[in-house]
């Protein structure tokens, strides 16, 4: 049987909700096919599903991998100063803070990279997520056939936030309710910013 290719993407992924209903999943990625660059999934309190990239060429891998109803190339960038997180994609003004790690989080910082980074480790503990995590999966078909796995290496709370979008106030810092509809699973309930190396193995079954 023929190995498909695989691509690998490292770096953060920050999953939250507003209180005015919308999602948030930002995607911070210091290495990836295409260079570091980030993108954000948003997913507004009437279901609609919107990603915001920086270039065609990602944009066009992310909606290959994801479902989506709109899609935007615009400017996304992103800074990080002493946990607080400020994003500006097109007319997304984001800001979140975050916390102390846990005891997951402190768990997860003892993977090393090299094993967070295989497949079979994802699908060893892509049960106990399901469980510890309500509604997060660290492996499952993608779209265009493509399969992926999550190898998470670090766990923060999210603890405050401040978002505007197309001038509108999202509200303030909520429960990821409902789950996001992008892929084959959604980030955690509880806001958090999570370290990961994402596999994604390329083209059909």
């Amino acid at each position: 049987m023929k190995t498909r290719p695989r691509v690998r993407f490292d770096g953060w992924i920050a999953g939250v909700g507003t209180s005015g209903g919308t999602r948030i999943v930002l995607g911070h990625w210091s290495r990836s096919p295409f260079g570091p660059f980030s993108d954000v999934m948003l997913e507004r309190a009437d279901g609609e599903r919107l990603l915001l990239a920086p270039t065609q060429e990602t944009a066009d891998f992310i909606r290959g991998t994801y479902a989506f109803d709109a899609v935007r190339v615009v400017p996304v960038d992103v800074s990080v100063a002493d946990g607080t997180w400020t994003v500006t994609a097109g007319s997304l003004d984001l800001r979140f803070s975050t916390g102390r790690r846990g005891l997951l989080g402190f768990l997860l910082c003892a993977v090393p990279g090299v094993l967070a980074r295989r497949p079979v480790w994802s699908a060893l503990v892509d049960r106990p997520a399901r469980v510890l995590l309500a509604g997060v999966r660290t492996r499952g078909s993608a779209g265009g056939g493509r399969r992926e796995w999550y190898g998470a290496r670090d766990l923060r709370p999210v603890t405050a936030l401040s978002a505007v979008f197309e001038g509108r106030d999202l509200g303030v810092l909520a429960l990821v309710e409902p789950p996001v509809r992008f892929g084959f699973g959604s980030v955690p309930r509880t806001p958090a910013l999570t370290r990961v190396t994402t596999t994604v193995a390329l083209g059909p079954e």
